[in-house]
This record gives C-alpha cells, sequence and structure tokens, in this order.
C-alpha cells in the first residue's frame, strides 16, 4: 500500500530558533534544522513516521533542489521528480521558543512551463498503480494553470483511486466539480477561499457546513490550529482536538492531518477515529524541531488524549 503526494511548490525549510523576534535588533542563535518544505512533501515525511510507504512527485529546481531531494532520500521516500526551471525555494522558519510561535521567510521561485505541468502528470499517471490515495497539498505557483489541481483529480478517479486536495483559493472549486473526495485546508484559508471575515466558532461551523453542501464535496475537514480539526463528513460532522502542547515547530502540523487521515481511512479506520489520529499525529509534530517530524511513542500518548466531538 502506498500514498502517492504531489507537491507543486517544493521548498527547503530552514528552520531557526530565537528566543522572541525583536525588530531593529540583531538576534543570534546557534541553533538551527534544515528540513523537507513544500506541503506534499511534508505529507510524505510524516506518512515515513508512521510507517507508511509513499511516493513523492513534484516540481524539482536548482542547487536547493537537490538538497531537498537528498532530504527527501534519507527518510526513504520514493520520488519521481520533475526538474524545472528557476531555484526551489528556502523558507527561513523562524521558531520563537518564548512565545511558541512560528514565522516564514520565503526567498526563491520555480519557472515552470506548460510542458513541465503536463509531465507532471505523467509522473502521477504512472504512480497510480498501487496507490492507496492521491494527496496534493499546497498552493498552484502562479505560472501554473489554476486548473493543476482538477487534473490530478480526474486522473486519480479514472483510477479509481481516491483524492484529497489540500490547498485554497479558486482553484479548490475547480478540484471540487472534477469530484475531490476530501478537501482540506486551514481556518484561515477558509475565511480567504469563501471571502468571508473571520467570526466566532459556531459563525465557522454553520459557514462550513454550508461550503461543503454548496462545493458538493463529500468530505470538508478545517485544521484550526490549537483548536483542533472540524470535519464535514459524510459520517457526521465532528471536531477533534488534543490537548494544548507548547509548540517547538509547528511547520507541518496541517500536514499531518491529511497524512494520518488518509492512512486510518485506509485501514477502515471510521471518521471519528480516523481524525482521533490524526489531532495525535498534528499534536505530536509540533514537539519536535524538524518540519513534519515526529515521534510515535508521542502518537500513542497523545492518542487517548484526544477529544472527538460530533457537531449538531
Amino acid at each position: 500500500m502506498r500514498f502517492l503526494t504531489v507537491t507543486l511548490n517544493s521548498a527547503v525549510d530552514r528552520v531557526i530558533f530565537i528566543d522572541e523576534f525583536k525588530p531593529e535588533t540583531v538576534m543570534r542563535t546557534t541553533r538551527y534544522v534544515t528540513s523537507v518544505g513544500g506541503k506534499g512533501f511534508d505529507t510524505s515525511v510524516v506518512l515515513r513516521h508512521l510507517g507508511a510507504d509513499t511516493l513523492a512527485v513534484g516540481f524539482m529546481a536548482g542547487e536547493n533542489g537537490r538538497l531537498l531531494q537528498s532530504l527527501l532520500e534519507n527518510y526513504g521516500i520514493q520520488h519521481d521528480l520533475v526538474w524545472v526551471g528557476g531555484e526551489t525555494r528556502i523558507a527561513h522558519v523562524i521558531a520563537e521558543t518564548a512565545r511558541h510561535r512560528i514565522s516564514h521567510v520565503i526567498v526563491g521561485a520555480l519557472e515552470i512551463e506548460p510542458a513541465h505541468a503536463d509531465a507532471l502528470l505523467e509522473r502521477i499517471r504512472a504512480g497510480l498503480e498501487g496507490a492507496a490515495w492521491v494527496i496534493g497539498a499546497g498552493s498552484i505557483p502562479t505560472t501554473v494553470r489554476p486548473s493543476l489541481w482538477a487534473e490530478v483529480v480526474r486522473i486519480a478517479r479514472t483510477a479509481n483511486v481516491p483524492a484529497l486536495i489540500d490547498s485554497s483559493g479558486p482553484p479548490v472549486f475547480q478540484a471540487a466539480e472534477a469530484g475531490l473526495d476530501i478537501l482540506k485546508m486551514n481556518r484561515e484559508e477558509f475565511y480567504s477561499t469563501f471571502s468571508l471575515p473571520p467570526g466566532s466558532w459556531d459563525d465557522l461551523v454553520q459557514a462550513a457546513r454550508s461550503a461543503a453542501a454548496r462545493l458538493g464535496v463529500r468530505h470538508l475537514v478545517i485544521t484550526c490550529g490549537a483548536d483542533g480539526i472540524l470535519a464535514f463528513t459524510s459520517e457526521g460532522d465532528y471536531h477533534a482536538a488534543a490537548p494544548p502542547q507548547a509548540a517547538v515547530n509547528a511547520a507541518g502540523a496541517g500536514d499531518a492531518v491529511s497524512a494520518a487521515l488518509a492512512w486510518r481511512l485506509t485501514q477502515a479506520d471510521s471518521w471519528q477515529e480516523a481524525l482521533r489520529w490524526g489531532a495525535a499525529v498534528s499534536a505530536a509534530v509540533v514537539l519536535t524541531e524538524g518540519t513534519a517530524d515526529c515521534h510515535m511513542e508521542d502518537v500513542q500518548r497523545l492518542l487517548p488524549q484526544v477529544q472527538v466531538t460530533p457537531l449538531y
């Protein structure tokens, strides 16, 4: 059983640890970590920590791309990459240990031509044999046609493989029309995608229910950081939350939800149980220094502490 992940915006995460960000001062650190970046690639990292096989497909470029490729290989992640122009991004992740918060400063851009996108789709077709899920994650670069996630979904459906897309903005509407199985995004992306002002928790729940019905997606998942996960599914609507954690590096926590849901649904878990795993794995990720890294002992410790509550 293998999970195929798709990354359109690759990155190398350089996680820099400081006590607190102080503008207009010199801040020094003796500690930083170089990690896999790009949401689909991060999903593959989590899947490897969960003991699952994964094939990572995505765009890659330049010296940073070669570094990222070696990082993927260090995890034992199989890959089938499309090399393009430009340079794979460096995402400087500033982790403030005193405030338990992170910020991103991103440098670099890929130069992707239409032929590169066509080559990526061919890589996906070739990798679908034996795949349990296709997980596409991240934004679509501005040089790439906005229909690409929808094209990925249609290819997966043709092969009878379910698809999860973790993205936002107009491309997700096309993906939903193509027959998407799970649409996932974070709370801020949800407000932006549907042009909604931030509101109360009850407002968010009602707006999400309305959006799921309007889009016609079978399942809508919204990650809400420390407030947990909202899921609107064919089995019911749920809120899943792990106990609050003192975050070391929260980057990749949302990607952990994608990985855990696909993995557990493949094990024939109910949505409630899959969400329990999603919340536990996400909470475990924030306890590590590396982006999307986690330890199974942390997951197992957190799992019985997760609360999954039906929404009425």
